[in-house]
């Protein structure tokens, strides 16, 4: 085992590190640390420099055997033609260098955005910071669903479990203490550390940082690790299959132009070029570099959005959700809680104040002091969160995203216990002044199956045991409740009474907590947990206002425009749930059904399945629920988005279509089970994904119907005219310079065409739809034919017109090809509205593109130096003016067409409404 600190006291250990554990590392100590060791992380395989992808892209074989032909020309003498070539060629290595890097800079930048990060003490404040910053010295704080940011020596832990499979092959936990390990001992029985990327099951710890990155236990193993493979989307799958069909079709084509051009009597050589130059202007090589780079830029824009994709196929899979399942508590509501009601020894009081100032009015009858007292206590002590000034800071990836608001007060913490800590401020209750009379000796944290969390403090010499969490669970754990400063019997009139205020409290929408607490014996009272949560004394009830998101309302309404269904999922009780979801238009008459974790206990899977579509709420539910709710769904038919944010969450995460976790509440273990992270816990972020997925969707739709129709009108013209017993129309280097002005820059612009209007008000797409339905390949076909038919019509008229001038006609079909493309890439910005409902200028980068490739195709026209290059000859204004016709009609009557069907289409559906 790497250094001895198990051998070590917490003391020693500190010493050696030069670090106190109530204040850290300040951060200059901190830089010259990080200076000294590194980086924490493991070493990875370096990523291919840009020289090596500039090379690959002459590995395609095409691209050799077109090389191999250049070479034959040079040796022939035709200089002119190998040196274009060969310059065409670079320049299209070049565009393909340029997106395979981008791409590879933009998923790059992704895996830093979703890189962990640790909580850390420095300069004796606890923050968040990326774990690849974390320094020998460095005091961490971890709890349930952490991953061990690096190897620790415990010096402080409440109930702290570990599960150490990474390292050990062991599943179970491990439970963790602070002692001392005299001599050697093995991996899996040193209690005292905490090794990096092994992961915390249950409690919570304090640990200082003693090794990082390859120093570590999990660095001394590094070399046997596998770095993944990088994931492909089912889509670039799908298109690698196309993509092997094409090249095969289009290669037979350009085989039959060849062996009937020889055969007519064209010269072996000439054919030859043209055939290698048609396969490489037909076959669309570019389709995947595009697809990637499309995708990756989609996942830059979810990023401004606060949506972070962690796997590329779920942007894919975004597209066609149609179930939502999303918490409540910080995704649909805001997450900023405020004590408004409270019932103290049987008396209802009202609390004044906003946000997490701890300012505010008790308005209320007489309550007994010691009633109060002892109400407040509990909140401010059974309790992990921090009331301080000023806004915390939130580090790494969500200092970068998240757009917050500086406050006066803010909470370090979970916020509902903050509102609590809150409140107990307000009544003149500080957590600070109360530990220096108590000291907490042992903590049983909350979890959601046990909805409660309890703790003992020694108070005056005694232990005293405080409890809060769902009233019904802690209820069921009391014999007795307390008013006017005495302990009663806890009758069941009573327990029924406090049950009314409960749902009392609950109708208005507020979340309830009941507040209890025990005075023990003696430390053997509470080394079970069972035996020591027993016998309670209930004291109150809190009443907490979470109010929904603006933001997440109106994101519900655009879920139901999308025929998206939305389910909340809480752990609230059930009358505030359906407040709550009424409130925010998920609760309606289609979806009106309100299921609880009793219920789903009584149902079969058969039974939840037949009412799963009408569940718009599931309250008091657990992370076991939430995965029978997710494979209901599945089952239905339904592709499924569920949010999560704690440790027991990521099953349900991971077994959705697209597990979602909470970037700032979630724990890395639910980060990692999840596609994708919310950088601000924000129902609406989830919804602008799903735009964002569905909009990329349509990008590379867009292109691939562009690229395929292009590449189908070059290989129709050059193999119908051979086979008409016509002259070659296009030279082999006019193909090349075609396939490099229209393939190139006005393909790449159509990856990133704005989101069309409307886009929510699609029903979600099947996921078992093909890239080419909804009619895509015969329109495909369809415009390649016309391209062929133009260009050709145009070709045969101006060879017969010019008194069979090759030059003139050549010149003229050359054109009229690159222009019914140029234009036609605008006639692909949408499938389902015109031209003059998207906006010719909505896409400047689109208009930048074809500025520029017309600006080219000019220059080889029309440049005397270009001239003898490429074959052309100038042309005069009536020939424009035939290629203008020919290319402008189509699309003119293509538009027209359109808008006045889709306008009639709306005619039609206003009537019906």
């Amino acid at each position: 085992m790497s250094g001895q600190w198990h051998q070590l006291t917490k003391e020693e250990v500190l010493k050696r590190l030069q670090s106190d554990p109530l204040r850290g590392l300040d951060d200059k100590e901190a830089g010259e640390r990080a200076k000294r060791f590194g980086l924490n992380e493991l070493a990875r395989t370096p990523g291919i420099p840009a020289w090596q992808m500039f090379l690959n892209q002459f590995k395609d074989f095409m691209v050799i055997v077109l090389l191999a032909a250049t070479a034959i020309s040079g040796v022939l003498g035709e200089w002119a033609d190998a040196i274009t070539i060969m310059v065409i060629v670079v320049v299209n290595a070049i565009l393909g260098l340029v997106q395979e890097y981008r791409a590879e800079r933009s998923m790059e930048a992704l895996r830093q955005l979703t890189a962990p990060e640790a909580n850390v003490i420095r300069d004796g404040g606890e923050r968040k910071i990326p774990s690849a910053e974390l320094v020998p010295g460095d005091i961490v704080l971890v709890e349930a669903g952490d991953r061990v940011p690096a190897d620790l020596r415990i010096i402080e832990e409440f109930n702290l479990e570990v599960e150490e499979s990474a390292l050990t092959g062991e599943s179970f936990p491990v439970k963790k203490e602070t002692g001392v390990i005299s001599g050697e001992t093995s991996l899996g029985d040193t209690f005292n550390m905490a090794f990096f990327g092994t992961v915390v099951t249950r409690g919570r710890a304090k640990g200082m940082v003693v090794l990082t990155g390859m120093a570590t236990e999990m660095g001394q193993i590094a070399g046997l690790i596998q770095t993944a493979a990088p994931e492909q989307t089912p889509l670039q799958r799908r298109l690698a299959q196309v993509g092997t069909w094409l090249v095969s079709f289009c290669l037979l084509i350009c085989f039959l132009v060849v062996v009937v051009g020889i055969y007519r009597g064209l010269p072996a050589y000439q054919m030859f070029l043209a055939g290698v130059s048609l396969a490489v202007a037909a076959i669309p090589e570019g389709l995947p570099a595009i697809v990637t780079v499309a995708l990756a830029l989609g996942v830059q824009r979810m990023i401004k959005r606060n949506a972070i994709i962690r796997k590329l196929p779920a942007v894919e899979t975004l597209g066609c959700s149609t179930v939502i399942c999303s918490d409540k508590t910080g995704t649909l509501t805001q997450n900023e809680m405020t004590v408004r009601k409270a019932f103290i020894g049987g008396v209802s009081v009202d609390i004044s104040g906003e946000g997490y100032e701890p300012h505010g009015n008790f308005k209320m009858d007489h309550v007994n002091d010691e009633d109060f007292k002892i109400f407040m206590e509990i909140a401010s002590l059974c309790n992990n969160s921090t009331l301080q000034r000023g806004s915390i800071d939130v580090g790494g990836l969500f200092r970068k995203i998240k757009q917050g608001v500086r406050k006066t007060w803010s909470i370090s913490g979970d916020p509902t216990e903050g509102a609590l800590l809150v409140m107990a401020a307000k009544a003149g209750v500080w957590k600070e002044s109360l530990l220096k009379e108590q000291t907490l000796v042992h903590e049983i944290p909350f979890d959601s199956e046990r909805k409660r969390m309890s703790v003992v403090y020694n108070k005056h010499g005694k232990s005293v045991l405080y409890t809060k969490g769902a009233p019904d669970v802690v209820l069921d754990l009391c014999t007795h409740y307390v008013q006017n400063g005495k302990i009663h019997v806890l009758t069941p009139q009573v327990k029924r009474k406090i049950m009314e205020g409960n749902a009392s409290l609950a109708e208005n929408a507020l979340r309830v907590l009941a507040l209890a607490y025990k005075e023990l014996p003696g430390k053997e009272a509470y080394t079970e947990e069972k035996a020591f949560e027993s016998s309670l004394v209930f004291v109150g009830l809190a009443g907490m206002i979470d109010p929904p998101r603006a933001e997440a309302v109106r994101a519900v309404y655009t879920c139901k425009r999308a025929g998206i269904k939305t389910v909340m999922i809480t752990g609230d009780h059930q009358v505030t749930a359906r407040a709550v979801a009424a409130e925010m238009g998920i609760l309606d008459r289609k979806n009106e059904l309100v299921l609880t974790g009793v219920d789903l206990d009584g149902m079969s899977d058969e039974r939840l399945e037949k009412v799963i579509n009408k569940v718009a709420v599931c309250a008091r539910v657990s992370p076991k629920h939430k995965l029978r709710i997710v494979r209901a769904l599945k089952n239905k038919g339904h592709v499924v988005v569920m949010t999560g944010d704690g440790v027991n969450d990521a099953p349900a995460v991971k077994e959705a279509d697209i597990g979602i976790s909470m970037g700032v509440t979630g724990t890395d273990v639910t980060k990692e089970a999840s596609a994708m992270v919310l950088a601000d816990d924000n129902f609406s972020s989830i919804v602008a994904a799903v735009e964002e997925g569905r909009g990329i969707y349509d990008n590379i739709r867009k292109f691939i119907r562009y690229l395929l129709s292009c590449n189908v009108g070059e290989v129709l013209v050059m193999f119908l005219a051979v086979l008409g017993g016509l002259p070659l129309p296009l030279l082999p280097i006019q193909l090349l310079w075609m396939n490099l002005v229209t393939d190139g820059l006005p393909a790449m612009a159509l990856g990133i065409d704005p989101i069309e209007k409307g886009i929510m008000s699609r029903k979600p797409r099947d996921p078992g739809e093909g890239v080419f339905s909804e009619g895509l390949s015969w329109r495909i076909l369809g415009t390649g034919i016309i391209f062929a038919a133009g260009t050709l019509g145009v070709f045969i008229m101006s060879y017969i017109s010019s008194g069979l001038d090759l030059g003139i006609a050549r010149t003229m079909a050359f054109n009229t090809l690159v222009f019914f493309q140029l234009l036609f890439v605008f006639a692909c910005r949408s499938e389902h509205q015109s031209l003059l409902q998207v906006g010719i200028f909505s896409n400047k980068y689109l208009i930048i593109a074809v500025l520029i490739s017309t600006v080219l195709q000019l220059s080889v026209t029309y440049v005397p130096v270009l001239q003898p290059i490429f074959k052309t000859v100038p042309l005069q204004l009536q020939h424009w003016m035939v290629i203008g016709t020919v290319t402008l009609t189509p699309m003119f009557m293509g538009t027209l067409v359109r808008h006045v069907r889709l306008r009639a289409k709306e005619r039609v559906m206003y009537v019906k409404v």
